[in-house]
C-alpha cells in the first residue's frame, strides 16, 4: 500500500523538510521538481502551496497533510485534525494574521473599518473576524505581496511572523485576527483505513518527537559513587536518569535528557559536584 502525503512548497518547505529529516524521513527536493523524494516506499510526497493542501486532503487526491490551520479554517476543509506542529518559516513560534494600516492612518480600532475596503489572501477568515465585531466592510482578494496594496486600500490582514516586513512597510497593527501553526491533517476515509491510519500515526509521533527534541540535549557523565546521589538531585530529566555501574567499582556511568536552556548553568554545577567526563549531544527525536 501507498500513502500519499501533501507537504507544504513555499515559505514552509523548508522547515518542513528540515522537521521531516530530523523525524527520520531523508525528504529530498529539486526546485523543478514537485515531487520530492522519501527513502520510505510506503510514501508518497508531493508539494502543494500550503493554500491548497487541506482541499486535497478533503477530495481525498491526498491521504495525509501538513498544513496551517489557518487555511484549514479559511478553506472550511473538513479533514482529521491529527496532530498540532509548533514551527513557523524561522522560528518555533506561531505566525499570526494581523489586521494592519499605515503608520499615518487614522484607523485606531476594527469598529473603525466598518465601511471600508481590506486586501487580504484570507478573505474567509477575514469577513469571520469582521462579522464577529459587527462589522461591514469590503474585502478583495489579494495574490499575494499584499503589503504593497496598504496605500491602495484602506487596511490589509496578511500574516506575520516577526513583524519585520510590517515596521520595513511602515505599516500599524490594528488587531490579531488568528495565531495559526501548522497541523497534520488526514482524509477521513483514509483515517479510516488500518494501515494508512496507523501510518499517519507513526508520523505524527515522530514529527512531535522531533519538535520536542529541538529545545532537549542528551547528558551523559560518570560520577563517583560517593557523589552520586549529590549529582543525580542536580539532574532534571524526563524521567528518573539512568544510572549503570561502571567496570571501575567506584564510578557510575549516569545519562539524562534535558532543556537545552539549562545545560550551560547545570554542566559545571555538576564538574563541582564530582562529575567527570561530561558529554553534551544534540537530539533528533525524543519520544516521551
Amino acid at each position: 500500500m501507498l500513502l500519499r502525503l501533501a507537504l507544504p512548497s513555499g515559505s514552509l518547505q523548508e522547515s518542513t523538510l528540515e522537521l521531516m529529516r530530523k523525524a527520520g524521513f531523508d525528504v529530498r527536493a529539486t526546485s523543478r521538481s514537485y515531487y520530492p523524494s522519501i527513502d520510505d516506499p510506503e510514501i508518497e510526497v508531493v508539494l502543494f502551496r500550503a493554500q491548497e493542501v487541506s482541499r486535497y486532503v478533503e477530495d481525498g487526491v491526498m491521504d495525509a497533510g501538513l498544513t496551517g490551520i489557518d487555511w484549514i479554517t479559511e478553506n472550511g476543509s473538513d479533514v482529521v485534525e491529527v496532530s498540532e506542529l509548533t514551527y513557523s518559516k524561522r522560528t518555533a513560534k506561531p505566525a499570526r494574521w494581523v489586521l494592519a494600516v499605515p503608520e499615518a492612518s487614522p484607523i485606531q480600532d476594527v469598529k473603525d473599518l466598518d465601511g471600508k475596503v481590506i486586501a487580504t489572501e484570507a478573505v474567509n477568515l477575514t469577513n469571520k473576524f469582521l462579522s464577529e465585531h459587527g462589522v461591514s466592510a469590503r474585502v478583495e482578494f489579494s495574490w499575494g505581496s499584499t503589503e504593497a496594496k496598504a496605500g491602495l486600500v484602506d487596511a490589509i490582514v496578511e500574516l506575520t511572523e516577526t513583524g519585520s516586513t510590517l515596521k520595513s512597510n511602515r505599516l500599524r497593527v490594528v488587531a490579531e485576527i488568528l495565531k495559526t501553526t501548522p497541523r497534520l491533517i488526514a482524509n477521513k476515509a483514509a483515517w479510516a483505513d488500518e494501515w494508512k491510519r496507523r501510518k499517519i500515526e507513526n508520523i505524527a509521533m515522530l514529527l512531535q518527537g522531533a519538535m520536542v527534541a529541538r529545545t532537549q540535549v542528551g547528558l551523559k557523565l560518570n560520577a563517583p559513587k560517593e557523589a552520586l546521589d549529590q549529582i543525580v538531585k542536580l539532574l532534571p530529566a524526563l524521567h528518573t536518569p539512568t544510572v549503570s555501574a561502571l567496570s571501575d567499582e567506584g564510578w557510575c556511568a549516569v545519562e539524562t535528557v534535558l532543556d537545552e536552556a539549562i545545560a550551560r548553568e547545570l554542566i559545571p554545577e555538576l564538574k563541582r559536584a564530582g562529575a567527570q567526563g561530561i558529554i553534551e549531544y544534540s537530539l533528533n527525536k525524543v519520544i516521551p
